[in-house]
């Protein structure tokens, strides 16, 4: 059958007007236009009320939003394109507000010595320059030491000495931290999954309660003492291959 017989004209959504809140549906958007349409005010209050109820039963994740009833209202005005002259118990929103773009985010442009350490070592040294006791700088200084050599080994994933960590640490402060030359360093290694090492912790647990089972007495494992096992030894010993006797 030819398309031109087809009864009356073909109806796409590239054709109809433009959905504004595609969330409600088509219907709702041609009710409200109904709605725009009527001529008295007591007829768009009555219709109007319906259709907020019906948007509210379209989409019941509202009524978990502060003051729902009010974010029915905005939307019953989005969908009019704002030409509906009813008595809202709201104020009705303008287009200008609506349609408001927020200001464009700064990226954060800043420039780090030592990527591997991360801007928060350049601020804890800022922070500890600052210290006037000794004791607690002291101790605040060793801290960040031990930070920078964590986050060294993390991203080199390799051993460092503690010389180079102590040298990066006076070359951050600008010459005004510093610890003494024998100090050690916490101790740490790279581990690439440590999820991994806790597998084989406990595989090796298993592996060993096993053979702690088989070795004791009443396992399953050595019941050289038991008179079944050797007459089952002894039968498969005659018939090789477990071969059934008829």
């Amino acid at each position: 059958m030819a398309l031109t017989n087809l009864p009356g004209p073909f109806d796409y959504n590239s054709t109809r007007n433009k959905l504004l809140l595609t969330e409600y549906g088509r219907n709702v958007q041609n009710m409200v236009k109904y709605i725009v349409a009527l001529p008295t005010k007591e007829e768009r209050n009555k219709y109007a009320q319906v259709v907020i109820d019906l948007m509210g039963f379209l989409n019941p994740h509202l009524r978990d939003v502060a003051d729902f009833k009010h974010k029915l209202w905005d939307h019953l005005h989005i969908i009019s394109d704002f030409q509906l002259d009813v008595d809202s118990p709201y104020p009705k929103p303008s287009p200008e507000a609506i349609h408001l773009k927020p200001e464009p985010l700064k990226y954060p442009h800043q420039r780090i010595k030592y990527k591997h350490y991360g801007k928060t070592i350049e601020m804890m040294i800022e922070k500890a320059k600052a210290i006037e006791e000794p004791d607690r700088k002291r101790h605040m200084v060793q801290a960040i030491a031990n930070f920078m050599k964590m986050a060294y080994v993390q991203w080199n994933k390799d051993s460092v000495a503690d010389e180079t960590i102590l040298s990066d640490l006076y070359a951050l402060s600008g010459g005004t931290l510093k610890l003494e030359e024998n100090i050690n360093l916490n101790r740490v290694e790279f581990r690439a999954n440590p999820y991994n090492n806790q597998n084989n912790n406990n595989s090796r647990g298993r592996t060993n309660n096993q053979n702690n089972r088989g070795g004791g007495g009443g396992g399953r494992t050595n019941n050289n003492n038991n008179p079944r096992n050797n007459n089952n030894q002894n039968n498969r010993n005659r018939n090789p291959g477990g071969a059934k006797k008829y």
